[in-house]
């Protein structure tokens, strides 16, 4: 009985995992094995299976003769920016919605999450025209606004359930020990909204670093993040598919990294957050 229950498992379970997990793989291995197979190799035979064939002549040839390095550096800087700016205005405006009770509150939040079921390419056109008037068209700080648009209605929207399920019996304890509005806010409300904090910040990090449409529209000469770089690769005549699959996997890099390395602090904190409130 034992043996059948372990095989229907098997079958029923750990093999449709073991094939999802196969597919979903595949393409970001096939990413790497191109970008590690010579050029010459890759218009003779295709890509090389075997780790003898392999070469690092594709990542030397993107730092040395691009500019991939500075476009990472851009989009550190855009993503980076856009938590900070995001996280800056989105816990303030959550700890508002939590603890006020004002007239529009619910329309208010309705709004937030209704802007994230639009497409971002409605917001174009009107953010082009007005960064051009303003003077912020191809800068750090305009692709960072910019970006923070999206970021911002998502952030206010899981704050707000996680600054609600905080007692505000902790707050007003606070206030009449003589603390402020902001310092009960700063000393007891923000350390145990922490997770909550983290967890939104790199959901923040991860949207802004690859985002493309932003970048594409209202970036240029001066401001190229890497998702906008890779394109850049792709030639008028001919496409050099292990340069391409190179950039491709630098580029990836970092926010893979990032999600590695707090998978579970944000996979948790993003459904802690959602069935609080």
């Amino acid at each position: 009985m034992t043996q059948h229950s372990t095989f229907r498992r098997i079958i029923t379970t750990d093999l449709p995992v073991l094939l999802i997990v196969l597919f979903a793989m595949a393409p970001f291995v096939w990413m790497i094995l191109t970008s590690l197979t010579p050029t010459a190799t890759l218009s003779a035979t295709g890509v090389s299976l075997s780790p003898m064939g392999w070469s690092m002549d594709n990542y030397v040839r993107l730092i040395e003769q691009t500019s991939f390095l500075k476009n990472m550096l851009d989009s550190l800087i855009i993503a980076g920016g856009t938590v900070v700016v995001g996280l800056l205005v989105s816990v303030t405006a959550a700890y508002a919605f939590s603890r006020f009770r004002f007239t529009g509150r619910k329309l208010l939040m309705m709004q937030f999450l209704l802007i994230n079921m639009f497409p971002i390419v409605l917001l174009i056109l009107p953010l082009f025209v007005l960064m051009r008037s303003v003077g912020i068209l191809d800068t750090h700080f305009g692709l960072i606004l910019a970006n923070a648009t999206v970021a911002i209605p998502f952030a206010v929207w899981m704050l707000t359930s996680y600054i609600a399920a905080i007692p505000k019996s902790l707050d007003e304890a606070a206030m009449t020990d003589g603390c402020s509005r902001l310092t009960a806010l700063r000393k007891v409300v923000l350390p145990l909204t922490m997770p909550g904090i983290i967890s939104t910040g790199i959901y923040i990090f991860i949207t802004a670093w690859n985002e493309y449409l932003y970048a594409l529209t209202l970036g240029g000469r001066n401001v190229r993040p890497v998702t906008v770089a890779i394109q850049t690769l792709i030639g008028e005549y001919q496409i050099e598919w292990g340069l391409l699959a190179a950039g491709a996997v630098v580029g990836a890099m970092p926010a893979t990294i990032l999600f590695l390395l707090v998978q579970r602090r944000l996979i948790g904190g993003l459904t802690q957050g959602a069935v609080k409130g």
